[in-house]
């Protein structure tokens, strides 16, 4: 697997404007037939980001996936600046392709306030350095995997994943839906907080709603499965890098009728709890 280079990732991030608060964006090239839904919603948070001041960052969004996006086709981002209140700024980003609405999301700005503070704990697990590399993962399990899988570690993308417990991969049986994956930019980012937050959008698509397979001894891309992410909630709660290792604390509390339901706590190496994440995707076994 070949990395994408973080210019090309900045390079997708970097919204061209044409026009008073519309912005166009571009998809990455790597052989994938949809666009991923991490890089709309980054693509969003970036256009939103664009029309609120750099001393309210975002600390929350709410989005809804409504068609699937065609990767050889630019995407155009509308915001509504529905909101400029005293502390709180709200926008309302709409995602097009040929004119059709394929995602919406409203997000949130908040100016920094002192007020009350606690966190929940960072799981016990091991430090990524303790863990194999993608190298190593592909060198160990690619022959055992089925071809799905091989496809999916072959692909390139910008962030490296490094999962605790690969032991699902090689022998797929009902286990606790719960999953510990470190994740970072491959290439360090420059120090903009705003891209950073935008990068962890990007990245918290990963792997989330295969969680919910796990309950059942199954994996992501899995031919026999319809899979897609119906919407994506995101909180941010403390300063943190995207190019820095953030462990993605995963469980999955329910699926049922055709939907499964994933949540994320994402933890600086340190312990720090930066930001957390909910999400509903659809979940079908294919006739």
């Amino acid at each position: 697997m070949t990395t994408i280079p973080l210019k090309t990732l900045t390079d997708i991030l970097n919204l061209e404007t044409i026009g008073d608060n519309l912005y166009r964006g571009h998809s990455l090239q790597n052989g994938w037939s949809r666009v991923f839904g991490g890089q709309v919603i980054g693509q969003a948070l970036v256009a939103a980001t664009r029309t609120v001041t750099p001393e309210r960052p975002v600390h929350s969004l709410h989005a809804y996936f409504l068609l699937p996006g065609d990767p050889k086709i630019s995407i155009d981002f509308e915001v509504d600046r529905i909101r400029d209140g005293g502390s709180f700024t709200t926008r309302r980003v709409v995602a097009r392709q040929n004119g059709a609405a394929i995602f919406f999301m409203s997000a949130s700005f908040h100016a920094n306030e002192p007020g009350f503070s606690h966190q929940a704990e960072m799981p016990q697990v091991p430090m990524p350095e303790d863990l194999p590399s993608e190298d190593d993962i592909r060198k160990q399990l690619l022959p055992k995997l089925p071809d799905f899988m091989k496809t999916f570690l072959d692909r390139s993308r910008p962030v490296e994943l490094r999962p605790v417990d690969l032991t699902r991969f090689l022998k797929p049986e009902k286990r606790k839906p719960v999953q510990n994956i470190w994740f970072k930019t491959y290439d360090p980012l420059p120090d903009d907080p705003g891209l950073h937050r935008c990068v962890l959008a990007y990245a918290s698509d990963y792997s989330l709603l295969d969680t919910a397979l796990v309950a059942h001894g199954r994996i992501l891309f899995d031919p026999q499965l319809m899979l897609a992410s119906l919407d994506h909630a995101l909180w941010f709660h403390r300063p943190f890098r995207a190019d820095e290792w953030l462990l993605y604390a995963q469980d999955s509390p329910s699926a049922e009728g055709g939907r499964g339901l994933c949540r994320g706590s994402i933890f600086t190496r340190n312990g720090v709890l930066v930001a957390s994440v909910a999400q509903e995707g659809l979940i079908r076994q294919r006739r």
